[in-house]
C-alpha cells in the first residue's frame, strides 16, 4: 500500500491577479491562509484553476515556491507541472520539487495526445526523473484524450504514481479502475459535484474548484464520508449542487473567479484567452451564490 498524500478536500487553488495582469502575491497569501483557516486538506498550485497555461515559466516557478513557504508544511501542497512535452514535465517538477512540494499534480499531454501505451511511457519517463510522488490528471474534456482503467493499473505499479485526479465524469470507469487499482493509486474527484458518489466507490476525496469559495462545505462532504456519516455527505453534496454546477455556466476558472469577485476576495480577471462571462451567465450565478447567503 502506498502513502496517500491526503484525503478529503484539496483546494485547486486560483491564482489571483492585480489590475495590470501580474500575480498578486499579497492577496495569494491571503487565500492560502484563508482556505487553512477552513478545514482545506491541501492546496494545488499551478492547476488549471490556477491558470498554469498562461504563467510564464518564471511565475510558475515563483507562485510554487511562494506557495511552499507560506504553507510551510501545515498541509500538502500539490503543484500543477503537467505539460504536452514530456522533458519540459520533467524539468517544471524538478523545480517544483527543489521549492520543496509534497507532490504534483501531471495532466495528460494535451494538443499532441498520445495512445495509451503512450500515456504509460510518458508518465513513467516522468517519475523515473522524480522523487515526489505523482497524481495523474485526467481531463478529456480540455486534453482529448482519456486515460483508461487498465492503463491506470499499468501506471500504478511505480511506486511513485501514487494517485490520480479523474474528471471523465465517467463513474462506471472509476469502478473498474478501482477493482484493478486497489489502495496502489488513490483516486480523487475532479468533479464537485460528484464527491459523494465518488468515495461511495473508495475515493480519497476531491481536488475542488468550490472550496475556492467553499472549503469547509467541501472538507466536510469529504470528511463526513470518511468518517461514515454518509447521510451529511449526501445532505452537503445536494445542497450545494447548484453551486458546484453554476461554477461550471462558463470555462474554469471563469465563473469561480467572478463568484470570489463578487464576494469581495478581489482575485482580479482571468488572462486571455479566458474572458468575461455574459450578463446573463453572471446574474444567474449571482443569484446561486445569493441563495447560499455569499453575496
Amino acid at each position: 500500500m502506498k502513502q496517500t498524500v491526503f484525503t478529503g478536500a484539496g483546494v485547486a487553488i486560483v491564482t489571483p491577479f492585480t489590475e495590470d495582469n501580474k500575480v498578486n502575491y499579497d492577496k495569494l497569501a491571503e487565500l492560502l491562509e484563508f482556505q487553512i483557516a477552513n478545514k482545506t486538506d491541501a492546496i494545488i498550485i499551478c492547476g488549471t484553476t490556477g491558470e498554469g497555461s498562461t504563467l510564464d515559466h518564471e511565475e510558475h516557478s515563483d507562485t510554487i515556491k511562494f506557495a511552499v513557504d507560506v504553507v510551510n508544511k501545515r498541509i500538502p501542497v500539490i503543484a500543477g507541472t503537467g505539460s504536452n512535452d514530456t522533458n519540459y514535465a520533467v524539468k517544471l517538477s524538478n523545480e517544483a520539487e527543489k521549492a520543496g512540494v509534497d507532490a504534483i499534480l501531471s495532466v495528460t499531454p494535451y494538443y499532441n495526445k498520445t495512445s495509451q501505451r503512450g500515456l504509460i511511457q510518458h508518465y513513467n519517463f516522468i517519475a523515473d526523473r522524480v522523487s515526489v510522488p505523482i497524481i495523474t490528471y485526467n481531463v478529456p474534456s480540455r486534453t482529448g484524450v482519456n486515460i483508461k482503467p487498465e492503463t491506470y493499473y499499468e501506471l500504478s505499479r511505480h511506486k511513485r504514481i501514487v494517485g490520480a485526479k479523474e474528471s471523465n465524469a465517467d463513474i462506471s470507469a472509476l469502478a473498474q479502475t478501482i477493482a484493478l487499482c486497489g489502495d496502489d493509486l488513490a483516486m480523487y474527484s475532479g468533479n464537485d459535484d460528484q464527491i459523494t458518489a465518488f468515495m461511495a466507490l473508495g475515493g480519497k476525496g476531491v481536488i475542488s474548484v468550490l472550496s475556492n469559495i467553499l472549503p469547509e462545505v467541501s472538507h466536510n462532504i469529504a470528511s463526513k464520508y470518511l468518517e461514515g456519516d454518509y447521510a451529511e455527505s449526501r445532505r452537503l453534496q445536494l445542497e450545494y449542487l447548484d453551486l458546484c454546477n453554476d461554477l461550471f455556466l462558463d470555462v474554469n476558472p471563469i465563473p469561480v473567479k467572478e463568484a470570489m469577485n463578487m464576494m469581495g476576495m478581489k482575485v482580479g480577471d482571468c488572462r486571455l484567452p479566458l474572458y468575461k462571462m455574459t450578463d446573463a451567465a453572471r446574474e444567474t450565478l449571482r443569484k446561486t451564490l445569493a441563495r447560499h447567503g455569499l453575496v
